[in-house]
């Protein structure tokens, strides 16, 4: 039995997108269950696996229930040491473990001010003091990191690591309510936006289509800042190219075209992640 993730919305839930990130992005096996917000609290949903009273939530294969993200960070470190989720040097790995728990535990002034929203991004935001501050300081970390330990790729220590999982939300923040950072700062939240893992996650909320009007500001609108979709599209009838769903490998019932070429999948759910964005998702991209 694969591990199994409990976590809430795609399009909001910033500490479900850690967890969520911290399998995924490693290449580690598991199952999802969501838990919608609008079905009542979330510690009454879950009543199956205490201790367990917020998303994510971890349930490994041997029944271990790991309810904090930031656990659930060193749990996975700990099972599986090979994946990568914190640097091999002890002075990065100290630096990197001590920026994800300040991520953890900090900014509540850009946590207050600026939810988490995946599909809408602002114009003309007025960022408080508060949210100024965190924003200096996280640039001012980013900056450290990269300066210190970044030369092999883009991220805060080079590789892909736990840390970039716990700024992955951050980096939508920045990105959706266009604060300001520096030059170096905005190249970072650009990796994020542009990573196949954060856009899987994206696109699997505008499948969804779930809308929380809670989260919605009264500012200008503007377009999401990360890479341009494609021109696919769903259809109602037409002849697939492929018989089997890329992803679950069951027959297909649902349609989509592009570019005059047809492709089908087994249910609703996984053509509309795919015309969310079809270039995040390798088994889709393997079809074309």
């Amino acid at each position: 039995m694969a591990d199994r993730l409990y976590l809430g919305d795609y399009t909001y839930s910033s500490w479900s997108m850690r967890g969520w990130l911290l399998l995924a992005r490693f290449d580690l096996p598991f199952a999802v269950t969501r838990i919608s917000f609008d079905d009542g609290a979330v510690s009454d949903q879950l009543p199956d696996i205490a201790p367990g009273r917020t998303v994510p939530c971890l349930v490994t294969d041997d029944g271990a229930v790991i309810w904090d993200s930031l656990a659930i960070a060193e749990e996975l470190a700990s099972r599986h040491p090979d994946a990568g989720h914190w640097p091999a040097d002890p002075v990065a790995r100290a630096m990197a473990r001590s920026m994800a728990a300040e991520m953890h535990s900090s900014f509540g002034g850009l946590r207050d001010q600026c939810p988490m929203n995946l599909q809408t991004a602002y114009t003309d935001f007025p960022a408080s003091d508060a949210t100024l501050a965190d924003v200096a300081r996280i640039d001012r970390l980013w900056t450290l990191a990269r300066d210190r330990f970044g030369a092999d790729g883009p991220w805060l220590f080079g590789a892909y690591g736990a840390v970039d999982a716990f700024f992955a939300p951050v980096a939508a923040r920045i990105a959706g309510y266009d604060l300001p950072v520096s030059a170096d700062a905005r190249a970072y939240v650009d990796a994020h936006l542009n990573d196949f893992g954060f856009r899987r996650w994206r696109a699997m909320g505008v499948a969804r289509r779930d809308h929380l009007a809670r989260y919605d500001g009264p500012w200008s609108q503007r377009a999401w800042p990360g890479p341009a979709r494609l021109a696919e599209q769903a259809i109602d009838s037409g002849r697939p190219e492929n018989a089997a769903c890329p992803y679950s490998g069951a027959p297909v019932t649902h349609l989509l075209e592009t570019g005059g070429r047809v492709f089908g999948f087994c249910n609703a759910f996984c053509r509309d992640k795919t015309v969310a964005d079809p270039e995040a998702w390798p088994a889709f991209k393997a079809l074309l």
